[in-house]
């Protein structure tokens, strides 16, 4: 068999009726593309998130209210809603664990912001302790943090990111000058560098305030999460168990969790895990149906070829070439709708980086081959099958 031969002559088949084999195809190039695009999705959020949580350091313990299960949802009814934490917790904290090199609390929550008449909607706001700026990597790129005495103090001062001072101030100096938050006026004392955007949310849309100030003038009395950092990562297991001891002493276990960074992305990671595993799944249904429609078509064609495959069993070609050259059709509509959707989910995936971080992987390139491939094969076998078994000369008696 002249492999070849047989090579060519699928493809001058195909060629034979172009709008057919690309139609045939669709499926295909919607299931591939569909199943990289999400892929490459959760790669990027996922090293996203990583990045977020490596801000604060590895050596980072958090505490949250409400119980989170080992599935990584909120046991028990529990969350925000029944918040039960307190500021003094974190008071508590410090005064009674051992090994701990810092205690912050903080709120976080979503408002609007004002400069003159330029208005601002869906702010990230927070209100955090002066250490805050010392806990993570964050930096200032314009004036100043506000200080501990201006926290404990409840004074009316701000830090912003850098899309308030574009948006709001219109890309004016905006130290010095007075922002209307909730109301109520707060003077910018400083702006932070570019965080940048995570999961298409951007983190440069933001505002920081003294948690001192948010709890007396806004009217937060109780806190988002408390964040503690151990002295070393060896330290982490410890101090998490000693933090769990002194918080059971006034509340219940159902009231808070406390998490070390890896538990953090483990629960963020399975989360993502099962959100993508879901829309890969339905995505995946198109790669279905794609491999339905290559086995019609290519049953079509061995009915419409019936003399051609006659005409070539009577001088000489053997079932098995006949079969080969049928499958190989097949696998090369599949393989061409596959690299198809992989050019699309790539475009699709530089454009949408913009917005949400995208990456794709050599793993999703060869999953889109490999898939391509499998579904052309596994849908093409019975056509392939029909045509090699037919007689020559009931095919070549066909009109």
């Amino acid at each position: 068999m002249d492999y070849t031969e047989v090579l060519n002559s699928s493809i001058e088949a195909l060629k034979v009726n172009k709008v057919r084999s690309i139609l045939t195809s669709l499926g295909i190039i919607i299931g591939v593309a569909s199943v990289i695009l999400l892929i490459s999705l959760g790669t990027g959020l996922e090293k996203a998130i990583i990045q977020q949580f490596e801000k604060l350091g590895t050596n980072t313990i958090y505490v949250v209210p409400g119980r989170i299960g080992e599935g990584g949802g909120f046991a028990g009814g529990s969350g925000l809603a029944t918040n039960k934490l307190k500021f003094s917790d974190a008071d508590l904290i410090k005064r009674q664990v051992q090994n701990i090199s810092e205690v912050i609390s903080g709120i976080e929550s979503i408002t609007s912001v004002e400069y003159r008449n330029e208005n601002r909607s869906g702010v990230i706001f927070m209100g955090v302790d002066a250490e805050f700026i010392d806990f993570g990597d964050y930096n200032v790129e314009q004036g100043r943090f506000f200080t501990r005495t201006e926290n404990n103090s409840g004074r009316k001062v701000v830090v912003i990111g850098q899309t308030i001072k574009e948006e709001v101030f219109l890309g004016t100096n905006p130290i010095g000058k007075n922002l209307n938050i909730r109301g109520k006026k707060y003077k910018v004392v400083g702006m932070l560098e570019e965080l940048g955007s995570l999961a298409g949310q951007d983190q440069d849309n933001i505002v920081v305030i003294p948690v001192v100030t948010a709890s007396r003038q806004l009217g937060f009395d109780r806190p988002t999460w408390i964040l503690v950092k151990a002295r070393n990562t060896e330290l982490i297991p410890r101090v998490e168990n000693d933090i769990e001891k002194t918080l059971l002493n006034k509340l219940t276990q159902d009231d808070f969790t406390v998490l070390t960074s890896e538990e953090s992305l483990d629960i963020a990671a399975s989360i993502l895990g099962i959100v993508q595993s879901v829309f890969v799944g339905i995505a995946a249904i198109s790669l279905l149906v794609g491999g339905i429609g290559i086995s019609n078509i290519m049953l079509v064609s061995v009915t419409e070829r019936t003399r051609e495959i006659g005409l070539r069993k009577a001088i000489g070609a053997k079932p098995n070439a006949i079969m080969f050259q049928f499958l190989i059709e097949a696998v090369i509509l599949s393989l061409t709708g596959g690299l198809i959707g992989l050019i699309l989910a790539t475009l699709g995936s530089i454009a949408i980086s913009f917005f949400i971080p995208a990456t794709v992987t050599l793993t999703s390139v060869i999953l889109a081959i490999g898939f391509s491939i499998l579904v052309g094969t596994i849908f093409g076998v019975f056509p392939a099958y029909r045509a090699s078994k037919l007689e020559p000369i009931e095919a070549l008696r066909s009109e």
